[in-house]
């Protein structure tokens, strides 16, 4: 086997790879994300950008009274990242929840919270 064949069969293996691994995170996601939505009266979801930078994503669940009732957030720059609850944020209400306050240095973690909370129109 020539070298460029070598190099072209190692891109082909690591692109599929890159596609597996991707769909097992998205598959964790939606799992996780049914969870959430199956116990609530409403569920705000967030995300902060960033091409280079490790993204967030934030799901709030709310009870009728707009307490937080469950939680999840994926923080990360790669296919391991997985959800995780935020149980410091159940109990507090939606108007309670400021993100500053919350994530003082965090400032992906304050826009995904942001959009979370932001009352759908």
């Amino acid at each position: 086997m020539s070298p460029t064949s070598a190099l072209i069969s190692i891109v082909i293996i690591a692109w599929v790879l890159q596609i597996l691994l991707g769909w097992w995170q998205i598959n964790r996601f939606n799992r996780a994300f049914d969870r959430l939505c199956q116990h609530s009266k409403s569920v705000g979801v967030g995300r902060s950008g960033g091409r280079f930078k490790p993204r967030v994503v934030m799901a709030l669940a709310f009870d009728e009274n707009m307490h937080v009732s469950d939680s999840m957030i994926m923080r990360g720059i790669s296919v391991f990242a997985r959800p995780r609850a935020l149980p410091q944020l159940h109990g507090l209400h939606q108007r309670d929840l400021i993100p500053d306050v919350i994530f003082p240095t965090d400032t992906a973690c304050q826009t995904a919270l942001s959009l979370a909370i932001k009352p759908k129109s």
